[in-house]
């Protein structure tokens, strides 16, 4: 909420998905092709996704997300850490909706994919605290779990990534600070367009 109140006020034209309200089908299946198959003998999703985006013949539900991603300058996920990553509706919504032919293509990806330019933003709350995150914690460094979604998803498919924003274990202080988090992602939002996008690259996770 924070973020559409801010970025409106900024003249941004803002559009939502909220996977849950939309009751939004992770699982990748036959069902996401309409019509026939490339290949009827043996079943391949990627093969047969990107034949049917070739076609116009995806399922209603991706060609609407497809186009809202189509249509934006900047992704921002916001999602509850779950188990080291993000929720399986989210994960779902990344397979399904990033395939071949619309988010990247073989062998041009990473910088030169095809959603090169756009940018994505993580913005996520964690259970554990900071000190858990770091390299000395129990969990390890943050960023190590970024890897596969900001480094394996987002710049495989060509976005470039602003550093994330993250709200360390929010259920477990006070409601003045969660209040100061909620004030402080707002302030962000408020200088986003200037910020430059991360190093995208092994050592800006693992140094």
């Amino acid at each position: 909420i924070v973020a559409v109140e801010e970025l409106s006020k900024q003249g941004c034209s803002v559009t939502v998905s909220d996977l849950y309200a939309m009751q939004f089908e992770p699982r990748a299946t036959r069902n996401d092709i309409v019509g026939c198959l490339h290949n009827s003998e043996v079943f391949n999703y990627g093969v047969e996704t990107r034949e049917a985006y070739k076609r116009g013949e995806l399922s209603s539900d991706l060609i609407e997300e497809q186009k809202k991603v189509q249509e934006a300058d900047l992704l921002i996920f916001q999602f509850p850490l779950y188990w080291f990553s993000m929720p399986a509706i989210m994960k779902g919504w990344m397979d399904r909706v990033l395939i071949e032919g619309f988010a990247f293509q073989f062998p041009d990806c990473y910088t030169s994919s095809l959603l090169k330019n756009k940018l994505a933003l993580f913005s996520f709350t964690t259970g554990g605290s900071q000190e858990t995150y770091t390299k000395g914690g129990i969990s390890g460094d943050i960023r190590y779990l970024l890897w596969p979604m900001q480094h394996g998803i987002m710049h495989f498919c060509g976005v470039k990534v602003l550093a994330p924003h993250i709200c360390f274990a929010p259920e477990y202080v006070s409601e003045e600070e969660r209040k100061k988090m909620l004030l402080a992602w707002a302030q962000r939002l408020k200088t986003l367009w200037k910020e430059e996008p991360i190093d995208c690259s092994p050592e800006w996770y693992f140094k």
